[in-house]
């Protein structure tokens, strides 16, 4: 995976082998040089001579079944090495298509380029078919939007790429007339500033953080999705193991201790039942550490969780101005070299009571009833036991996800992907499938929720079409069920919840892949173990009744 500090930071002050090239040609050069391998989308009439020069550029261009889709495929491939993704939609509907995935891109930090077609300026004025303004509404929901005019390209992929990664990643829109994307690009722009160096701790504030470091008794570690964006997953770790300090991860950030370790406390974020054990382990620590911790992942009970006993030392990506919380000594800048800082000949005193941690883990385990012989807990619980230990796992949003990201042990960095920040459903799958075809070597799996699996069944032909070995676990109960949880909870009907059963089996069979219906723990284990082995996708059907997460999360 690319972070910001990664793009190349020598910039040319003379476009070299980009003389005479056209604005598309200008473009897929410096993405495919930006470490890009892929592109996601439809075609459309306006977005054509971009998609060639793409693949001239050798950047793969995947078509998908819808544009939403696409995105979270590109997001997966990111990744999984793939360079910053790349979203390609046309004019109208395919911008709007697109806009819940490019706002998932802004909320979980994901870089993503996304390249759209338009009618020209002059046409834009008495031509409305198809016709509004992709800046506007794109705007609020990425990190910044580009017009291209003629003999601009080069500056202005460049500013979209130092955008979209530096900090807290996000997407950008580069948007291209037609008149403009054959253009020849012959004016020559000086280049673009250098990347930063990166920010680290020095100074009083370090020497203070170092001492509390040394001073704490109980030291504990929160740590969020920065961490991956930012490859500081090592840095974490090691600074957990010389602390003694247990390790409480959002959703995206887990891995980054392997979660078989005595100090991984798991995930933290949505579930009610999980906090009330998680939170008081954090509350209970003299001294905590958020280390690239992001609270858009968290639900509203995150909000000022600390108590006044605390010293809170805050490593960020970008100053804090979420005000979700507030911490003693911030640092902004980049995240593994502020934590090697920090750590740098450190002597603790640590006496964090090891049992203390242990008994939280044995109490977690009790909660999700993860020993239970059927339900959702035991399909997550057989689901790992089945998979190989550096699998990339990807959720869908809804009630089994939350039940998920609390079981499901990740080992490898980056080992769950999911849409935590904006919760939305549909990203499973097309997620899974980029992953994958980022790193086909890579075993990978799905889960989603029934009603997800139907909202992006087309994307299953894309996973047969690309033939990837690809097992989906699909949580069959006929119903929403973490919107029926929460109508029961408010003393509501339930209402435009529950609906009918699909026979996924017959729809994974027409659509070139397998399935299979499974109700116990060995028929899963089995299902799952062959899906591995296949050339295609696998759907597995694995029915939990309704009602299933009833007193879980």
């Amino acid at each position: 995976m690319m972070t910001d500090l990664d793009i190349p930071s020598v910039r040319s002050s003379a476009r070299s082998g980009t003389e005479g090239a056209t604005t598309v040609e200008v473009i897929a050069k410096r993405l495919a040089e930006a470490g890009c391998r892929f592109a996601f989308g439809m075609p459309g009439g306006e977005v054509l001579a971009m998609m060639d020069a793409l693949d001239r550029a050798d950047i793969r261009v995947v078509l998908v079944k819808h544009e939403n889709c696409g995105g979270f495929m590109g997001e997966g491939a990111w990744h999984g090495g793939g360079g910053p993704a790349i979203l390609l939609a046309t004019i109208g509907p395919g911008v709007a298509n697109a806009v819940n995935v490019i706002a998932n891109a802004w909320q979980e930090r994901v870089p993503m380029i996304v390249l759209t077609g338009s009618v020209p300026a002059l046409e834009a004025e008495t031509y409305t078919h198809q016709v509004f303004d992709h800046l506007a509404l794109l705007r609020p929901v990425t990190k910044a939007v580009f017009r291209l005019a003629r003999g601009t390209a080069d500056v202005v992929v460049e500013k979209a790429l130092t955008v979209a990664m530096s900090g807290r990643p996000g997407p950008v829109l580069l948007d291209l007339p037609m008149d403009v994307q054959n253009a020849s690009e012959d004016q020559w722009h000086p280049g673009i500033r250098n990347v930063a160096a990166p920010m680290v701790p020095s100074g009083d504030a370090l020497e203070t953080a170092r001492r509390w470091l040394e001073q704490a008794e109980r030291p504990l570690v929160l740590a969020g999705l920065d961490v991956r964006t930012q490859g500081a997953d090592e840095a974490v770790a090691g600074l957990c193991r010389s602390l003694g300090a247990p390790l409480v991860t959002t959703y995206k950030a887990k891995g980054v201790l392997p979660e078989d370790d005595p100090l991984a406390m798991g995930g933290a974020g949505l579930s009610p039942l999980c906090d009330q054990e998680l939170l008081p382990l954090v509350q209970a620590s003299d001294c905590v550490v958020l280390a690239g911790y992001d609270p858009i992942e968290m639900r509203i009970g995150w909000r000022n969780p600390f108590v006044p006993h605390q010293r809170i030392i805050d490593i960020s990506a970008e100053i804090n101005t979420h005000s979700m919380h507030q911490a003693d000594l911030e640092f902004v800048g980049d995240i593994a070299a502020s934590i090697r800082s920090l750590a740098q000949d450190l002597v603790p005193q640590s006496a964090w009571p090891k049992a203390e941690p242990a008994a939280l883990r044995d109490r977690l385990r009790t909660i999700l009833k993860i020993d239970e012989t059927w339900g959702p807990a035991a399909v997550i619980d057989e689901a790992r036991k089945a998979s190989p230990r550096d699998v990339i796992a990807t959720a869908d949003s809804g009630a089994h996800r939350i039940l998920f990201s609390q079981i499901w042990e990740s080992y490898v960095p980056g080992g769950v992907l999911q849409s935590s920040a904006l919760c939305t459903m549909g990203s499973a799958v097309p997620l899974a499938i980029g992953r994958k075809l980022a790193e086909p070597d890579c075993p990978v799996i799905a889960f989603v929720g029934d009603a997800g699996m139907e909202m992006v069944l087309g994307e299953l032909a894309t996973a047969r079409d690309l033939g990837l070995a690809l097992p989906i676990v699909v949580f069959v109960d006929n119903q929403l069920a973490l919107i029926e949880l929460k109508q029961r909870a408010q003393g509501m009907t339930t209402l435009g919840v529950d609906f009918g059963q699909t026979d996924f089996v017959a729809v994974a069979q027409a659509l070139g892949g397998h399935g299979a219906w499974v109700d116990d723990r060995d028929r899963l284990s089995q299902e799952i173990t062959h899906a591995f082995e296949r050339s295609t996708f696998t759907l597995i059907a694995a029915t939990i009744g309704r009602n299933a997460y009833d007193k879980r999360i």
